[in-house]
C-alpha cells in the first residue's frame, strides 16, 4: 500500500460557474422551470441570500467575496451533470416491509453521486415533494449560495420547483448530501456523495460505501414530524407514555396501522456519556434494508476493501464491526489522518470513516449497534461458501471499546499549520429532555444570529456541553482540527459529551454565512444552531 496522500490544493471553479447559480440563489428563482418559496420549519424566514437580507457588515452569500473565492479556485477538472427528484415513494426495506416516505427517485439511499477532485459538480434537485425542501452538501468547503440552507443561504425551493447547485469541488473524500428543511432529513431524503481523487495514493481492489440509518417514517403512521412534535411536549408533557428504548416499540413487520410513541428515555450508552437518544426506531438500515433481509457485497478473499462508511441517522449513534476482521482507518470526514488499526468504530450522525479491510474466505457480518438502544443494523460480506449471520449475530470486535475520532491524527500533509488563534468564539449548549429547549448560549436559532468572523483569521472555537445529553456538532463550509492544537484530526463533525467542552480550530477562508449545529436532526430544528459570518 502506498503511503497517505499529500493534500493537494486543487481548489476552484471556472466563470461559467459563477453565472446560473449566483442568479438562482439571489433572486430564488427555480432555474429549470419551477419557483422556489418558502415553507415550515427553520426555513420559513423569508431570506434569499440577497444583500437586502444580510446585516450591514457582513458577506452576503451570493456577494462578491463568495464570487471571488469560487474563481480563485480555478476548477479545471470534468464537469459531472445530475438530475435528482425528490418525490414521495414507497421503499422496500426488505423481509416484505414497504413503507410509503419521501427519497432522491425510488431508492434508499438515493443514488450516489460520483464527481472529481478539482472538477465542478452540477446538480439540480427538482422537488416533487408537498412541500418546500433544500439539499446540503455536508461537509463540503464550498461557495456558500450552494450551501442548501434556507432562511440563510437560500430561499426554500417549493412544491414544482428546482433549483440548480453547481460548485467547485476541490477535495477528494467521502460527503453526503441530504435536505436542511426541518426534520425531512429523517426521511428517505439522502444519498451518498464520492468525491474521487484523480491521483488516487490508496491502493485497493474494490469499494464498498456503507451507508447506516435509523427508520421511522411510514411504520405504523409515524412520521418525523410527529416524532418532534411529540418531542416538543417534553418528558412531563401530555405526550402520553414514553416508551424505553428496546424491542417493544418494534412494529409488526407490515404495520398494524396504530400509531404509537416513539420518543424515549431510558437507552444508555458508556462511550456517549449516559442518554444514547430521544427516539427509539422501530428499523436499523444499512444501504436501506433491514437486518433480517441485509444487502450482500461480493468480493474474493484477498481482495483489499475500502469502505466507506457514513452515519445518515437522525438521532442515533452507531457502533460498527466487520467481523473477524481488523478494519484500517484511513479517513475520518473525508480527510486523511495516520493509518490507525481497530476492530470497531463509533460514528455519530453525519460523521464518516473509510476504512481499509482484507477480505478473508468466507461470509462475514458488518454489524452496526444501535449505540444504547436495543437493535441493530446489518449487512453481509461474502467472498466464498459458509452460513449467512443473522440480525442476531454479534461480532467479537464489538465487545472492546470502539475507536472514536479523540484517538486519531491527522495525517501529515493535512495537519493545520500551528498558529495562535486570531479569535475565540465561545458556545454553550443548554436544554434538556424534560422541555425539549435545546439551543447555543440559551437562545433558539434565529437566521439573523451572527458570531463575527473575519477572512484569514484562525478561530478556535470552544463548545461547552451544559446539557445531559451528548450531541454531534458539525460546522458546514469548513473543516476544524480537533483539540486546537498541532496534529488535531481533521473534521467538519465531532461527538461533544455530555458536561464536556470540545475545542476547534479552523481557518477563516470561506467567506459567507455559515450554520454551525448539533446533527440530531430534532435537537437542530428546536433550536440547537446558530451561524458564523464573515464580517466585511
Amino acid at each position: 500500500m502506498r503511503s497517505l496522500p499529500t493534500r493537494r490544493t486543487v481548489i476552484g471553479a471556472s466563470a461559467a460557474v459563477l453565472g446560473s447559480g449566483l442568479l438562482a440563489a439571489c433572486s430564488g428563482s427555480s432555474g429549470a422551470g419551477g419557483s422556489a418559496g418558502s415553507a415550515g420549519g427553520h426555513g420559513s424566514m423569508n431570506h434569499g441570500g440577497s444583500a437586502a437580507d444580510v446585516p450591514e457588515g457582513y458577506v452576503d452569500p451570493a456577494g462578491p467575496e463568495v464570487q471571488a473565492a469560487e474563481a480563485a479556485r480555478k476548477a479545471t477538472g470534468p464537469l459531472t451533470e445530475v438530475k435528482v427528484t425528490a418525490t414521495a415513494t414507497p421503499l422496500d426495506l426488505g423481509a416484505g416491509i414497504t413503507v410509503r416516505s419521501w427519497a432522491y427517485g425510488d431508492k434508499l439511499p438515493g443514488q450516489e453521486v460520483r464527481a472529481t477532485a478539482g472538477g465542478t459538480l452540477a446538480l439540480t434537485l427538482a422537488n416533487n415533494l408537498p412541500e418546500a425542501t433544500s439539499l446540503h452538501w455536508h461537509g463540503l468547503a464550498l461557495r456558500n449560495d450552494m450551501d442548501g440552507v434556507p432562511g440563510l443561504t437560500q430561499r426554500d425551493i417549493a412544491p414544482g420547483g428546482s433549483f440548480p447547485y453547481k460548485f467547485a469541488v476541490p477535495t477528494p473524500g467521502t460527503y453526503w448530501f441530504h435536505p436542511h428543511t426541518g426534520v425531512q432529513q429523517d426521511r428517505g431524503l439522502y444519498a451518498p456523495l464520492v468525491v474521487e481523487d484523480p491521483k488516487e495514493p490508496l491502493s485497493y481492489d474494490k469499494e464498498w460505501v456503507v451507508v447506516l440509518d435509523d427508520w421511522i417514517d411510514g411504520v405504523d403512521g409515524a412520521t418525523p414530524d410527529a416524532v418532534l412534535a411529540e418531542l416538543r411536549k417534553g418528558m412531563n408533557g401530555s405526550g402520553g407514555a414514553h416508551a424505553a428504548h428496546g424491542g417493544s416499540a418494534a412494529p409488526s413487520p407490515g404495520g398494524t396501522g396504530k400509531k404509537r410513541s416513539y420518543v424515549a428515555m431510558g437507552g444508555h450508552s458508556d462511550y456517549l456519556g449516559g442518554d444514547a437518544g430521544d427516539v427509539v426506531y422501530p428499523y436499523y438500515l444499512v444501504n436501506g434494508r433491514v437486518a433480517d433481509d441485509p444487502s450482500v457485497f461480493t468480493a474474493k478473499p484477498g481482495d483489499r476493501i475500502r469502505l466507506r462508511v457514513i452515519n445518515a441517522g437522525g438521532d442515533t449513534a452507531f457502533r460498527i464491526a466487520l467481523g473477524d476482521h481488523e478494519m484500517t482507518v484511513t479517513h475520518t470526514d473525508g480527510y486523511p489522518v495516520e493509518q490507525t488499526n481497530t476492530g470497531s468504530l463509533l460514528l455519530g450522525m453525519g460523521e464518516r470513516y473509510d476504512v481499509l479491510v482484507t477480505a478473508k474466505d468466507g461470509v462475514f457480518p458488518l454489524t452496526a449497534l444501535a449505540e444504547g438502544k436495543e437493535g441493530s443494523a446489518l449487512a453481509v460480506l461474502r467472498t466464498g461458501s459458509g452460513t449467512a449471520p443473522t440480525a442476531a449475530t454479534r461480532p467479537a470486535e464489538l465487545d472492546a471499546p470502539p475507536l472514536m475520532a479523540d484517538a486519531l491524527k491527522a495525517a501529515e500533509p493535512v495537519a493545520l499549520v500551528p498558529r495562535d488563534p486570531d479569535r475565540t468564539v465561545q458556545i454553550r449548549l443548554t436544554g434538556n429532555m424534560t422541555s425539549y429547549n435545546w439551543a447555543f448560549d440559551g437562545k433558539p436559532y434565529t437566521p439573523d444570529q451572527r458570531h463575527p468572523v473575519r477572512a484569514g483569521e484562525r478561530v478556535r472555537l470552544e463548545f461547552a456541553n451544559a446539557t445531559p445529553m451528548w450531541h454531534p456538532l458539525h460546522l458546514h463550509g469548513h473543516t476544524f482540527a480537533l483539540g486546537g492544537q498541532e496534529g488535531g484530526v481533521r473534521k467538519d463533525t465531532a461527538i461533544l459529551l455530555p458536561g464536556r467542552r470540545l475545542t476547534v480550530d479552523f481557518d477563516a477562508d470561506n467567506p459567507g454565512l455559515w450554520m454551525t449545529h448539533c446533527h440530531n436532526v430534532y435537537h437542530s430544528e428546536s433550536g440547537m444552531m446558530t451561524v458564523l459570518g464573515y464580517q466585511l
